[in-house]
């Protein structure tokens, strides 16, 4: 059996208007109290199954090519630590992302 795989790109800061139904349907989950939400089909999440999450295996980021200029010094060391550099380049920039959304948080 032959499926199409159809695939939407909606761009996150400019979303498609909502309808009339959907702003209804929210409307009422706004005005619902916390304690009105029925979670007897969801099991309670202990630190048991915190400790053994893994991240999403399946999840890779996309890539984009760029560009950058790099001091020379910068650029030998990182390709003195062997194969990888871009990969590196990359680690290095996430983590510094991850920190300063972390420190602003």
């Amino acid at each position: 059996m032959k499926t199409k795989m159809v695939k939407r790109e909606i761009d996150l800061q400019n979303p498609p208007p909502l309808t009339d139904e959907q702003r209804a349907r929210l409307s009422v989950l706004a005005k619902m109290p916390d304690s009105g939400i029925d979670y007897s089909d969801i099991p309670p999440l202990g630190d048991d199954f915190w400790k053994n999450a893994v991240r999403n295996p399946f999840y890779k980021p996309t890539k984009q090519v760029t560009t950058v200029r790099v001091d020379s010094d910068v650029l030998l060391w990182l390709k003195g630590q062997g194969k990888g550099y871009q990969t590196r380049i990359n680690a290095i920039l996430r983590e510094a992302m991850l920190r300063a959304i972390h420190d602003k948080a």
